[in-house]
């Protein structure tokens, strides 16, 4: 949708709009069972859920694209992904209250395992505990480059935040980051004079940094992708007209709404204190985004039994989310990541909505197979949030 049409079709009204956001939600079937995750998990309330709403698949992106996580929120929140591309070392940046400047370019870090051959053998360090990440990162900030200033800091677990400053950087630079196992780190390079200086910014500092991490046993090594500057973002709660809050764990995601003008509220638990906080905050917000991070996190790990653990422990919260009493309550993926493949992928994702103007179909289950079937088909995410708007009566008629 134009986000001007949608200013202009943006109505006041009372109701709640309730997102959540299952990363990586949609699955493959193996082949031993024909099932996946969804269709393997034990998940009755979202099932039963599933009978009184308008169920279908999102397209992330675009058909065949596979998107990363910040393409795909931003898509459902009604942002063109493709006109809006954010680097990831933003959204890092931002999630961890890091102030950027004009001169600042961001790039996402992870700590990684390299083998005697200096191949990436564990592209997450085997997820180290943020208390470990953070005492390397005291190391990494010894490093000095002249012609640059340097911030690095821990954002959670394996993940930290590099911040290149100076004047004239550019901000198209390749990742070091090869994407998989048995390859070694890549040199970065830049698309153009400004980014070519920064990619040999990037290129002294992973060299001195690997000197620094070379007697670690696990994260001895590092990549670095999603060099961004600061970006020029429409505000959610301008264009919606909602008051908007989000609950994120992970600091990336707490970025990603903050960049949007959302209010990130402090929730360092899980499920179950995200919706305390909602509860205690529920008047003073129209619109609701929850991101749940055990789905993704599993289908990167390539371990089908916890993914699907994962998806049973969201279970038992939905009658807790249903309890909130919203007008719209909508359970989205911003990617499929099938534990099969051990990445995101370009699969179309399960989706729901429940308010009181759903046309009901036949689906009993959540899952891809019986969402294929579903009212509202297969349709770009980037038309969630209109659909929404709609569902909440917060939308005047269009024309006369």
């Amino acid at each position: 949708m134009d986000l001007e049409l949608a200013k202009r079709l943006a109505q006041p009204n009372t109701t709640k709009i309730v997102l959540c956001v299952l990363d990586g939600l949609g699955g493959l079937a193996r082949q031993e069972t024909l099932r996946s995750e969804l269709e393997r998990a034990d998940i009755p309330n979202l099932d039963r859920l599933t009978v009184r709403s308008e169920v279908g698949l999102t397209v992330p992106v675009g058909i065949g694209i596979t998107p990363g996580s910040g393409p795909g929120h931003l898509a459902l929140f009604g942002y063109d992904p493709y006109r809006f591309d954010i680097g990831r070392g933003v959204l890092e940046a931002v999630g961890i209250d890091f102030e950027l400047g004009p001169d600042d370019v961001a790039a996402r870090g992870n700590f990684c395992t390299l083998d005697a051959s200096g191949n990436v053998s564990d592209r997450r360090a085997g997820r180290v505990p943020t208390e470990v990440s953070a005492s390397l990162v005291e190391r990494l900030r010894s490093i000095t480059i002249p012609g640059a200033q340097l911030f690095v800091e821990p954002v959670r677990e394996h993940r930290f935040v590099l911040v290149l400053r100076a004047p004239g950087l550019g901000e198209a630079v390749s990742t070091t980051d090869p994407q998989k196992t048995g390859l070694p780190p890549l040199r970065a390079g830049g698309a153009d004079p400004a980014s070519e200086r920064t990619a040999a910014l990037v290129n002294e500092f992973s060299a001195q940094a690997a000197a620094l991490l070379a007697d670690q046993p696990q994260a001895n090594g590092l990549v670095l992708r999603g060099f961004a500057r600061y970006p020029d973002l429409p505000q959610f709660p301008e264009i919606w007209g909602l008051r908007a809050a989000a609950l994120a764990v992970y600091p990336m995601y707490r970025g990603l709404a903050r960049l949007a003008g959302m209010t990130a509220l402090a929730c360092p638990g899980g499920m179950e204190e995200q919706l305390a906080v909602i509860r205690q905050r529920w008047d003073d917000f129209d619109f609701f985004f929850v991101h749940y991070k055990k789905t993704d996190a599993a289908g990167e790990d390539g371990d089908f039994e916890r993914k699907t653990h994962a998806l049973e422990e969201f279970d038992a919260h939905v009658p807790e989310l249903l309890a909130l009493g919203a007008d719209v309550l909508m359970i989205a993926g911003d990617h499929s990541t099938p534990a099969l493949m051990a990445a995101h992928s370009w699969h179309p994702v399960p989706f729901l909505l429940r308010s009181s103007y759903c046309r009901e179909g036949h689906t009993v289950h959540f899952n891809e197979q019986e969402c294929l079937k579903g009212s509202l088909g297969t349709f770009p995410a980037v038309d969630v949030m209109p659909l929404a708007m709609a569902h909440a009566m917060r939308f005047q008629k269009y024309g006369a």
